[in-house]
């Protein structure tokens, strides 16, 4: 049985031309995949607030409303904390760059945003305060101090795959200069 939606050819009237085809369309988009390491931890925070959920459910029946409802907070959290988890990285969009923490989200207009490159500095390992030689995107704004980094070859995205950290670097240095 034929299956279309495995091969790499397309049709001639879907092949475009251009190196932006998103960039008409008005959403935040993350231009690089999720890294392994930070999938697994979310999916693992996942299952456990699975096992807690069920935890609720048991203590509930058995007649403590008030431990339930604490035990239930808990699973909100912890499924708030594993999909805050996912958000984490760089978003781009027509509109600007986003910056996603696990508390806080920052967003630059692209047209406060003053240049956008690729470094080699001393970077964080995966976030510890342990720091190797890699490469890092730098986002300086025209005023004020520049963005955090949070884009670099050593972060749980990108910790064994090199080549994707290039593509995001480019893909967001290209937004940055079609979008000034």
């Amino acid at each position: 049985m034929p299956l279309p939606f495995l091969t790499a050819e397309r049709a001639p009237e879907t092949v475009r031309d251009d190196t932006l085809p998103h960039a008409t369309q008005d959403h935040w988009r993350r231009p690089y995949r999720l890294g392994g390491l930070r999938v697994a931890i979310a999916a693992v925070l996942l299952l456990l607030a699975s096992y807690v959920l069920m935890s609720a459910v048991i203590i509930a029946l058995a007649g403590g409303p008030a431990a339930a409802s604490v035990t239930l907070a808990i699973a909100v959290v912890t499924i708030t904390f594993a999909l805050r988890i996912l958000r984490i990285g760089i978003w781009v969009s027509p509109h600007g760059l986003r910056q996603v923490n696990l508390l806080t989200t920052r967003t630059v207009r692209w047209r406060d945003i003053s240049r956008v490159s690729t470094v080699q500095q001393p970077v964080k390992w995966l976030g510890l305060p342990r720091t190797v030689q890699g490469q890092a995107l730098l986002i300086e704004r025209r005023r004020g101090e520049p963005l955090r980094t949070l884009l670099t070859d050593r972060n749980s995205d990108f910790l064994r795959r090199p080549d994707a950290f290039d593509r995001a670097a480019d893909l967001i240095e290209a937004w940055a200069d079609e979008s000034r």
